[in-house]
């Protein structure tokens, strides 16, 4: 099958249109249809139905467009690693993790990775989602559990553990509960047990729900329930790192606790050599040593 025809497929299927295909690609309209033409003629199919507000894949159409797609993802994986210098680090870096832990934890720690590789470019993807990296959905991932997928490179980072967490200011004027069943006269803050997170979480979540909680707010990520927490509206469900970031917040009831949730750093077998993906381990290792000194020090403190 003609790779020039796929390619001007791929981009009419992506596009919805001939018009916008053909800028991408920088052809004439009449240039791409005609080949769109060639193409369904040499697989006696019809790919698109043809309207005014664009093009429609067909049924055969989104089959092609799934096997093209496959295809783009694994060329970028090879244009990646062809990319990657010998000894200079650049170039995009697409990197996946939970809202909670890019905003909370990475975000705050990536002017160190800038600082020593001003030239790359890391596109940080929060979402509850796992992606795919095998599809390259992307690069590189940070994840609460070890990953499943097949022909993954996967490194244990840390743990963490949720633990309830207020401010100096709101314990003084509510009261610090003593025991579990104190929380009934405070205002709970967590992620709702129906939103996408870790079952260590959730079954806490679940738990502290038993203590005929009258006052709630849920969040649908840990960055909103840190905000709520900071504004002195209740005690929070919250990862316990945030407490080195921000000082001011006060554990409440250690019998409150996750246990333990191990977090994995993981990308695909292809990428073993990349320089950025070296680059961009080496870093968030530095950072989790850096992590466990600053709480060495203030438990000691």
């Amino acid at each position: 099958m003609d790779w020039d025809k796929l390619r001007i497929f791929h981009a009419v299927a992506d596009a919805g249109s001939l018009t916008h295909a053909g800028d991408s690609l920088h052809l004439s309209q009449s240039a791409v249809s005609r080949q769109m033409r060639a193409l369904e003629e040499s697989l006696n199919a019809t790919l698109f139905h043809r309207h005014a507000r664009g093009l429609i894949l067909t049924e055969q159409g989104e089959l092609l467009f799934d096997a093209t797609r496959a295809m783009m993802k694994r060329l970028d994986a090879a244009t990646a690693r062809i990319r990657d210098s010998e000894e200079e680090v650049f170039g995009e870096l697409r990197v996946t993790t939970t809202i909670g832990f890019g905003t909370l934890w990475l975000a705050p720690r990536l002017p160190h990775l800038y600082e020593q590789y001003p030239d790359l470019k890391i596109d940080l993807m929060l979402e509850e989602r796992v992606l795919d990296l095998p599809m390259r959905e992307a690069d590189v991932a940070i994840r609460m559990k070890e990953p499943s997928q097949a022909d993954l490179i996967r490194k244990r980072l840390m743990t963490v553990r949720m633990r309830l967490f207020a401010t100096e200011a709101y314990l003084a004027r509510w009261g610090t509960p003593k025991e579990l069943q104190n929380l009934s006269e405070h205002r709970l803050i967590c992620q709702n047990v129906r939103s996408t997170q870790v079952g260590a979480a959730a079954s806490m979540v679940n738990m502290l729900m038993s203590y005929e909680i009258d006052s709630l707010l849920t969040v649908n990520n840990y960055f909103g329930v840190l905000q709520g927490v900071l504004n002195d509206l209740g005690i929070g469900v919250l990862p316990d790192y945030v407490i080195h970031d921000f000082p001011n917040l006060v554990p409440v009831l250690d019998e409150a606790d996750s246990g333990e949730i191990p977090v994995f750093l993981a990308y695909p077998e292809e990428l073993r050599q990349s320089k950025r993906i070296k680059a961009f381990r080496d870093f968030v290792q530095d950072e989790i040593v850096a992590y466990r000194k600053q709480v060495k020090n203030q438990d000691f403190s």
